[in-house]
């Protein structure tokens, strides 16, 4: 744990092939800290590719079930001591693979921020739905994770980057992996002002 106490906390749940350094989550945190957050890290101890090797195939587009269920159970975990330890009001921010924890956001009625989320398995789509805190979605048009107008049909917090792909990366030369889009971080930062840490 990370950060100072202040009735605050973020969860930062990473990719399947990442961990919570990239520049997204780096960015999310900062944003948590600077509003009195401490902040809890989570990892999952294997790749994407582990994953297809170990695991049966699946339809396209969709989580296998075993990776659902670890993804889910360490989130809830993470939850679970935050509560014990009487952290205070949690957000969740997850990068792709980590938005399969939607629906723990749900059944615990937790907030969050999904970075390029799964839209395309219908059971991370289904969690987001009967969700009641809200959710802010952000994810690029060059994705194939992405889907705009299921996104619009889950909630009215969205950001959505022209051309961005699934590393949040645009086209062209002057694309920088260590760079987030300004619009993503201000929108970031006016969802906790204005719907999570009012």
């Amino acid at each position: 744990m990370t950060g100072t106490s202040g009735g605050r906390v973020a969860v930062l749940a990473p990719g399947g092939n990442s961990n919570t350094n990239i520049p997204v989550l780096t960015s999310a945190g900062h944003a948590a800290r600077q509003r009195g957050a401490s902040l809890r890290r989570i990892q999952w101890g294997y790749s994407v590719g582990d994953l297809r090797r170990e695991f049966s195939p699946v339809p396209p587009g969709h989580v296998p079930a075993q990776v659902a269920e670890t993804v889910r159970g360490r989130v809830a975990a993470a939850l679970t001591e935050l509560a014990a330890a009487d952290m205070g009001s949690p957000v969740i921010f997850g990068k792709s693979l980590g938005s399969v924890a939607a629906s723990v956001a749900a059944d615990r009625g937790v907030a969050a921020v999904w970075f390029t989320p799964l839209l395309t398995d219908p059971a991370t789509v289904a969690a987001m739905r009967r969700a009641d805190a809200p959710c802010l979605l952000i994810g690029g048009t060059a994705d194939h994770w992405w889907n705009g107008d299921v996104a619009r049909s889950v909630t009215p917090y969205i950001v959505e980057v022209q051309g961005a792909d699934h590393r949040m990366l645009l086209p062209g030369p002057l694309a920088d992996p260590e760079t987030v889009p300004g619009d993503v971080i201000a929108a970031v930062e006016q969802f906790l002002d204005d719907v999570v840490w009012p």
